[in-house]
């Protein structure tokens, strides 16, 4: 075997371990068991709430089982063909192989990361706040583009995407929105997009100068139904306000829209999309994830010095400069991570952006660390 497959194998090999430490795959096989006789429990589905969660955490031990075992089987089954076609001198099937163990290692490499979304809330749906910085209109119009940007990322992951509230810009654009982005490991992979964007390019209002706008991005957990958080009626205040839809004929004028204020903490969250009892719902979910989110933080020390690294959406604070003009460049200034297609990262292709930083994370690598070695 050439060295360079045996430096696959090797890696292949490196990943499976990691994968199989991830899931404890020594104890893997009776916790499976142990979900089995819990779901035929008569008595489970009384408590919807436990038997969604059950079948969740069941889901995913059989999906990390199943992936460990695949990547095994065409492991093993690519090197004892590349043994084969070698020992028969049949040059395809050694070549149909190598190229059947380099895919395998891509995708190894990428289960590898996903084992490493293992924090407390990780596994969870996110809500995903942008706020438009400085820069007036351009920064509005900035804010609306990282809109799309992370509903098409979201999207091509198969994740489900609700818009819970939205403002215009007074001219174009965004002033902020607000998502829920349900599916696997959704804040896992969002959660290193908290911070401050910044964009460079040539105005597209008429000005023709090179302008720099800023937006912010927030990104926290929703808090899964078994995690308390008490809320105090006297710490918040309820409002309701009307709430504009999409104008014309069919606009929405009711006093539908609620507002929520935390007034300890300052925390403020809306919902301005369905009847008014789902919309306190909804702001009363978002406010218990955030103040979820203010207890993570508390606990864990790198996110909590991202979260004061942000600072307002201004200079200085910026995680992630996207230049169009004079040149293109996307560059995380955590990571040194930067690509020179900018247009496809705003088309939602991320991966690399949030795989660098998580694996930042798990390095232990402070961000000043990080940008000091670029």
């Amino acid at each position: 075997m050439r060295a360079e497959m045996e430096n696959i194998v090797v890696a292949i090999g490196k990943s499976l371990k990691l994968l199989g430490q991830r899931m404890d795959w020594e104890t893997a096989p009776h916790r499976l068991e142990e979900f089995n006789a819990m779901i035929e429990d008569g008595d489970l589905w009384s408590d919807p709430a436990r038997a969604q969660k059950l079948m969740r955490e069941r889901q995913m031990l059989m999906d990390a089982v199943e992936t460990y075992r695949r990547i095994e089987r065409e492991l093993n089954d690519n090197v004892e063909l590349i043994e084969l076609g070698e020992m028969e001198g049949d040059k395809d099937i050694v070549a149909e192989a190598e190229a059947s163990l380099k895919a395998l290692k891509e995708v190894a490499a990428a289960k590898e990361l996903e084992a490493l979304l293992d924090g407390e809330a990780d596994g969870n749906d996110t809500f995903l706040e942008i706020n438009a910085g400085a820069g007036g209109t351009e920064a509005c119009d900035w804010a609306q583009m990282l809109q799309r940007m992370y509903v098409r990322w979201a999207e091509k992951r198969g994740y489900t995407v609700e818009l819970q509230s939205e403002e215009p810009g007074a001219e174009a654009g965004t002033k902020s929105c607000a998502y829920k982005i349900s599916g696997p490991n959704a804040y896992g992979w969002l959660k290193s997009e908290s911070g401050v964007h910044r964009l460079v390019r040539i105005s597209p209002f008429g000005k023709g100068t090179r302008e720099t706008s800023f937006a912010s991005v927030w990104v926290y957990p929703v808090v899964d139904d078994n995690i308390e958080i008490e809320v105090a009626p006297n710490d918040i205040r309820i409002d309701t306000y009307r709430s504009s839809g999409a104008g014309g004929q069919h606009v929405n004028t009711t006093d539908s829209a609620v507002r929520i204020t935390h007034l300890p903490t300052g925390i403020v969250v809306t919902s301005s999309e369905k009847s008014q009892h789902q919309n306190r719902d909804i702001a009363m979910k978002a406010l218990k994830s955030r103040l979820y989110q203010m207890e993570l933080d508390k606990r864990n020390a790198d996110i909590n010095a991202a979260h004061e690294a942000k600072g307002s959406a201004g200079w200085g604070n910026q995680i992630r400069s996207y230049v169009l003009q004079p040149y293109q460049m996307v560059k995380d200034l955590r990571t040194g991570h930067e690509t020179s297609d900018t247009q496809g990262v705003l088309d939602g292709d991320l991966d690399a952006f949030m795989a660098a930083t998580l694996a930042m994370d798990v390095a232990g690598k402070s961000r000043a660390e990080a940008r000091a070695e670029d």
